[in-house]
């Protein structure tokens, strides 16, 4: 690598992965043709061809895929470096990106993220509340918050916690439409439900006795997690939320919980879980930071599943 900058690895390495000069650039927040430039200098330094180019298609020459794999070894080794120099500073400092689950915006994160740039003034918070599901690595975020069932995938897991996730309903659904004692009573009542990131229409429920699979035709669709905490808040129907969420409405009567003997599982039988997902080039101090915050003040809070 001798003679090569990082900035030229960089370039090269976003043109690679972008599959597109232009994009790449645009990224990097540079002109095209700066990008261009600087991979046919690189080329020339070389003294091969790195990337095959014609109309439409952009590859890797057999010097470029070798090439591309040292260039993302330097590139990991040199945040690695910076990430252990930040680590010996007091105090953590630079901005944290990342998407989470659109109902964290009310419930948990707020207060969380408040502490933190509390005690570390200059960190600068950047969130992305959706519940569709994000690749950090596309949107050049730090990491992804995701709930559910953790999804087979390249990117690398951080835990947060299991948690139960129970059928609720409001006290004026039960009072019109009665309160089903078991999950073969769902039929006959209004269902919610919660259609991002992916609709799941069977439900699996475990007891300590059994555990039982339906199917759940909706008769009412959101694709907000706040938005089916609303929904059933006002007497909409019966839906399943998240216990960690619906254990305050619960406590202060706004909410019920229906068919307490049963949580909800996945086909497995494995509790949902809260995680965060990041590429291989690892966390920056300062994210890892708030992750570790939100692990365990969420354990601290009760947020686990039961332990059954």
């Amino acid at each position: 690598m001798q003679g090569r900058t990082l900035w030229e690895l960089k370039v090269f390495c976003a043109v690679v992965e972008k599959h597109s000069f232009v994009t790449a650039a645009r990224v990097m927040g540079i002109s095209p043709s700066s990008a261009t430039r600087t991979v046919q200098a690189l080329e020339t330094q070389l003294g091969v061809q790195l990337l095959q180019r014609s109309h439409k298609l952009l590859s890797l020459s057999a010097a470029g895929e070798l090439y591309y794999e040292s260039a993302k070894k330097m590139l990991e080794m040199q945040a690695e470096a910076e990430n252990e120099i930040a680590s010996l500073q007091s105090g953590a400092t630079g901005s944290i990106r990342f998407s989470a689950p659109e109902i964290f915006s009310r419930f948990f994160l707020p207060q969380q993220i408040g502490l933190l740039t509390q005690d570390f003034p200059d960190v600068r918070i950047d969130v992305l509340y959706t519940d569709i599901m994000v690749d950090p690595i596309q949107e050049n975020l730090d990491f992804s918050i995701r709930g559910a069932y953790p999804l087979s995938s390249e990117l690398i897991g951080y835990p947060l916690w299991d948690y139960d996730r129970i059928l609720c309903a409001s006290p004026a659904y039960i009072e019109k439409h009665g309160a089903p004692d078991k999950p073969e009573d769902l039929s006959s009542h209004a269902i919610v439900l919660h259609t991002a990131p992916r609709i799941l229409k069977d439900w699996y429920f475990k007891s300590d006795a059994r555990t039982l699979r339906m199917h759940m035709p909706a008769t009412h669709r959101v694709s907000s997690g706040t938005g089916l905490y609303e929904l059933i808040r006002a007497g909409m129907g019966i839906g399943r939320l998240a216990a960690w969420v619906a254990k305050p409405a619960i406590e202060s009567g706004e909410l019920v919980h229906l068919c307490p003997a049963y949580r909800m599982v996945s086909s497995s039988g494995k509790n949902p879980q809260m995680h965060a997902v990041y590429g291989a080039k690892g966390l920056p101090r300062r994210a890892k930071m708030l992750l570790e915050v939100l692990r365990t003040k969420g354990l601290e809070q009760g947020f686990e599943a039961t332990k059954r």
